[in-house]
């Protein structure tokens, strides 16, 4: 199965967007677009591209939960902030996880699932990728 994958960005989960924004402002990153609140996973968003030349450049995404008991918050309270997931865009989702399970790798979502900005995700098993965790987007 060939398919197209590249970088779409990789999350950060943060206590707050305002703190978790301070490095990337000052580093010369605008955010884009506005925070966009997740109910599904309980998290709040917020993208900082990474080129302005480019039409779909890789993004930081900062991840900021809405409470203790969300998978942000939980990651939190079990490894502090930092990076909590690398994102892959991929062409064709679900048969990018349809040719994953056939190989073996576990999936947390064998089915697509709404992330931010109405994008369509799913989360691959860390026990499948030596222990990072990998979201997969629909390009």
């Amino acid at each position: 199965m060939k398919q197209r994958i590249e970088i779409d960005h990789i999350g950060i989960a943060t206590n707050t967007l305002e703190e978790g924004s301070k490095f990337w402002t000052i580093l010369g990153l605008q955010s884009q677009g506005q925070d966009d609140f997740v109910e599904e996973q309980g998290v709040t968003t917020r993208f900082f591209p990474l080129s302005s030349s480019d039409s779909n450049p890789p993004t930081i995404e900062l991840l900021e939960p809405s409470g203790a008991d969300t998978p942000i918050g939980k990651f939190l309270v079990k490894r502090g902030e930092g990076i909590q997931q690398l994102c892959l865009s991929v062409d064709n989702l679900e048969q990018m996880i349809a040719h994953l399970i056939t190989n073996g790798i576990r999936m947390i979502d064998e089915t697509p699932r709404k992330g931010a900005h109405d994008s369509i995700i799913a989360f691959v098993h860390p026990k499948s990728t030596g222990g990072v965790l990998v979201e997969l987007k629909q390009r």
